[in-house]
């Protein structure tokens, strides 16, 4: 058997050894590929490698990226940092679905051989060996041509350098020159000559739809929605009732009605206002002890209605342009069905009782934690079943409770099946938890998570947050909530509209998705003494909200969040995580971030960029110089800015000075307006 020519020979870097030519490393990879890398479709991915060769001949890498239907595409990655052999470049996959994609690090003989042409040939070193070297090259494309291995297109070129390359009455300096000509260099760059090549890879790539990466949600409790004081009792809102809120949240720009729990509560242990104990006649409980004799997590309270009920409440919804997201809470009242059912399902005591859910000192007397370790089938199956059924009536995004409380085996083996069976639907983990846990469900599928944002207040915290979660952006997206309803953060309590403004503009401006509580609009934020949450807590109690008679009052945020909503849709730079850049302040009060996306990176082809110049205290203004990163912005001084929030226009240089108020300007959300406008 003939032996395999160099240019022919294939390496793996994984599976024979370190290759001819190295590649260390490759990404997105998460965990050396325990897990797959995952992204969102229209998403700016970076793909980078980190290769070599030995010596001082030329290289190149490429990357060949597989689409679900076993498409391929190649493209050359650019040395992004020579002295780290670092190669890079982005792809913007266009379908949600499983893709793959391998590095391919090899020997570029042309490159090499122009090389050493361009600086011989001119000292007139060596001349007819380098012209025969040249011969050599390009003999070895044109075999490729002619075996199909490349198009017939890039004949012409070839030919004509070969054919002067041996026209001897030629000096050797205008023999050379066709070969080293921009045309002939474009073919071999688009399509070069390769040896030794060395294959990283395949690395899988899940691309998850739009709404798994850019998204704004709207969380309520719908029996709030209508509720009313009649005749000295409480008459709760309707699913009916609650539909009437959609035109709301639409008309505010939110694409997720989130709704909170709507399943049957439990009599047993049913906590009062406040999370008392002692619950007065009418007191509603809380819909996260779930389960009664009227059904278990597949039921609706009948209070709100019936399955008919909420189908016209996902059809409104839909007529609307919203998605609906349900509250999944894996835990049960003592009253649940399952308690009755399956009592392997739950922890039960040395002295017969079932244990009840803690987290001291809290108590959660009304509701029982699932046990996976007894009967794991059977309570994957039922709860899987219960998703499924969701599914079917119209929910495509899940809001999961505590998931972290629950195996991470669990999870991964879930979300897996509704990967294969319903890609369209995404969960968001509600995992206010250790970092390894987050990181760990955003893992095995997790679309989204909850994020520290809600504590992270400095200039500082921020960029380090921000920067760890751009790192983390592969398998885990962030969705920040300036407060929900369970919690009411000191600086929220403390700080008023000033500090509702504020927190809701970074919110908006830093990630591409983020949250609000329904009731943010009227600035809710006194707290319970001795708790991180809201006093009346709206868990416990029915809690209808004059929204239209604040907004006639003025006193609404619903005008600011509208606004917000409107400039994430219009600027695809704000669509991104990972584009982030901090800038400096003089005053530490300040935090100075931008994000940037060239043509290629948006769908209308036109570069955008937003710059954030925002205070992060609620009771101080300043007047300070910032610095910017112009080559950050792509830009050059003098440039001009539009602040999206009031219309004005300002010149900048790299060192504007700025003016912020807490209660006239908090912040600039700037656009970087190109010179051609």
């Amino acid at each position: 058997m003939a032996p395999t020519s160099p240019s022919a020979r294939t390496d793996s870097s994984l599976s024979a050894g370190i290759g001819r030519i190295p590649v260390m490393a490759a990404g997105p990879v998460v965990d050396d590929d325990r897990f797959p890398a995952s992204c969102a479709v229209g998403e700016s991915v970076r793909v980078w490698a980190n290769a070599f060769r030995e010596g001082h001949d030329a290289m190149g890498v490429q990357l060949v990226l597989r689409d679900p239907e076993g498409g391929t595409t190649r493209r050359t990655l650019e040395s992004a940092n020579p002295g780290l052999d670092l190669w890079e470049t982005r792809i913007r996959p266009d379908a949600p679905g499983h893709w793959s994609f391998s590095v391919e690090a090899f020997a570029d003989p042309y490159a090499t051989w122009a090389h050493v042409a361009e600086v011989k040939i001119p000292a007139g070193i060596d001349e007819d060996l380098v012209i025969a070297e040249g011969q050599q090259v390009l003999t070895r494309v044109l075999a490729e041509i002619e075996d199909g291995e490349r198009p017939a297109e890039d004949a012409p070129v070839v030919r004509a350098a070969l054919a002067s390359l041996g026209t001897t009455s030629l000096s050797p300096a205008a023999r050379v020159a066709p070969a080293l000509a921009e045309d002939l260099r474009r073919v071999l760059t688009e399509r070069p000559l390769r040896e030794g090549v060395t294959v990283h890879g395949p690395h899988e790539l899940i691309v998850h739809r739009r709404l798994a990466l850019v998204g704004s949600w709207y969380e309520f409790f719908p029996r709030s929605v209508g509720a009313r004081f009649s005749e000295g009792r409480w008459i709760g809102g309707t699913l009916r009732s609650a539909a009437g809120e959609l035109d709301r949240v639409a008309a505010m720009g939110f694409d997720v009605a989130y709704l909170t729990p709507i399943h049957p509560i439990g009599e047993t242990f049913r906590k009062g206002r406040n999370n008392t104990l002692d619950p007065r006649p009418g007191d509603p409980g809380s819909p996260y002890a779930i389960g009664s004799a009227d059904g278990g997590h597949e039921a609706i309270h009948p209070d709100l209605g019936t399955m008919e009920d909420f189908e016209a409440f996902v059809g409104r919804a839909r007529e609307l342009g919203l998605e609906v997201a349900l509250d999944i809470a894996l835990q049960c009242s003592p009253d649940h069905p399952w308690v009755r059912e399956h009592p392997e399902w739950f922890v039960v005591r040395p002295d017969g009782s079932i244990a009840y859910a803690e987290n001291p000192p809290k108590k959660y007397q009304d509701i029982y934690p699932l046990s996976f370790d007894t009967d794991y089938d059977g309570l994957y199956a039922a709860i899987r079943d219960v998703l499924e059924g969701w599914v079917r009536r119209g929910v495509t995004l899940f809001r999961v409770d505590n998931p972290h409380t629950k195996p991470v085996r669990f999870w991964q083996e879930l979300l897996a099946e509704f990967d294969r069976k319903h890609p369209e639907v995404i969960f968001l983990a509600e995992a206010f938890t250790r970092p390894t846990m987050m990181h760990t469900l955003g893992k095995v599928g997790f679309h989204q998570s909850y994020s520290y944002f809600t504590w992270r207040h400095t200039p500082e915290e921020l960029r380090e947050y921000l920067l760890e979660l751009a790192e983390s952006a592969p398998y885990m997206r962030p969705s920040f909530w300036p407060t929900t309803h369970d919690i009411l953060t000191p600086f929220m309590s403390a700080g008023g509209r000033a500090a509702f403004r504020l927190r809701a503009i970074l919110a908006a401006t830093l990630v591409p998705t983020w949250g609000i509580y329904s009731g943010y609009e009227l600035v809710e934020d006194v707290p319970r003494p001795g708790a991180e949450e809201q006093i009346d807590n709206e868990k416990y109690e029915y809690r209808p909200r004059d929204f239209e008679g604040a907004l006639q009052r003025g006193v609404s945020l619903e005008p600011l969040l509208t606004q917000l909503n409107l400039i994430r849709r219009e600027h695809p730079a704000l669509q991104t995580l990972t584009e982030i850049v901090f800038h400096e302040a003089e005053d530490p009060q300040v935090v100075v971030f931008s994000k940037h996306l060239d043509g290629s990176q948006t769908d209308s082809g036109r570069a955008d960029t937003v710059l954030v110049v925002s205070l992060t205290r609620f009771d101080a203004g300043t007047a300070s110089t910032i610095h910017l990163d112009l080559a950050a912005l792509d830009v050059e001084a003098p440039f001009e800015v539009e602040d999206l929030l009031t219309g004005e226009r300002f010149t900048w240089d790299e060192d504007p000075f700025v003016i912020l108020s807490p209660t006239d300007r908090p912040a600039h959300v700037l656009r970087v307006v190109r010179t051609k406008e």
